[in-house]
């Protein structure tokens, strides 16, 4: 089954939660480093666990992460690491806040070499799923197939977010999402 079709079988609050991220946010195309990191961390931390538990914590991730500020992120002490083992609104796992930071100084470097994060992932398409979770892989820490699926469906790079006859989907394809484009 499907996002689209499944939301509306959820109660509430979990159907509002869900909702609100179907309809504004999931496949959307995003253009912002900070906010692209950002989506790659929480779904580094959806790893093992619901994506209704993210999205509960999303604010609590925005608040300990410095609204995923990258250049923040790239220069956390360890004082910071244990900060954010000891934060009960985020995902308290040390492989996965090892990985923000080891990411954000990744994609600094990218930045320096591309002019942005969004420019590298331009410059990598198209490719299909499986040569982008390689890709990622060699790029970036815990980035399994799925987080990288996930994370490329979420901001508009490989299609599947949403159901062609969903309304949504109707609305991401005039974003020009680079799906779109071979």
């Amino acid at each position: 089954m499907s996002y689209c079709t499944y939301i509306p079988l959820m109660t509430e609050p979990s159907q509002n939660l869900h909702a609100n991220y179907h309809n504004n946010h999931y496949g959307f195309p995003i253009h912002d480093d900070n906010e692209l990191f950002g989506r790659l961390i929480l779904e580094i931390n959806q790893a093992g666990l619901s994506w209704e538990t993210i999205l509960k914590k999303e604010d609590g991730f925005r608040r300990a992460y410095h609204n995923f500020n990258i250049e923040k992120i790239a220069t956390y002490t360890e004082s910071d690491r244990e900060r954010l083992l000891n934060d009960v609104g985020i995902i308290r796992n040390r492989l996965k806040v090892n990985a923000a930071i080891e990411n954000a100084k990744r994609i600094l470097q990218l930045q320096k070499e591309y002019g942005s994060f969004e420019k590298w992932l331009e410059h990598h398409h198209p490719k299909t799923k499986e040569e982008w979770v390689k890709l990622f892989k060699k790029t970036f820490k815990f980035t399994g197939g799925e987080i990288v699926n996930e994370f490329l469906m979420s901001i508009g790079y490989l299609k599947g977010a949403h159901d062609e006859n969903c309304p949504v989907h109707q609305k991401i394809i005039k974003t020009k999402p680079m799906w779109l484009t071979k």
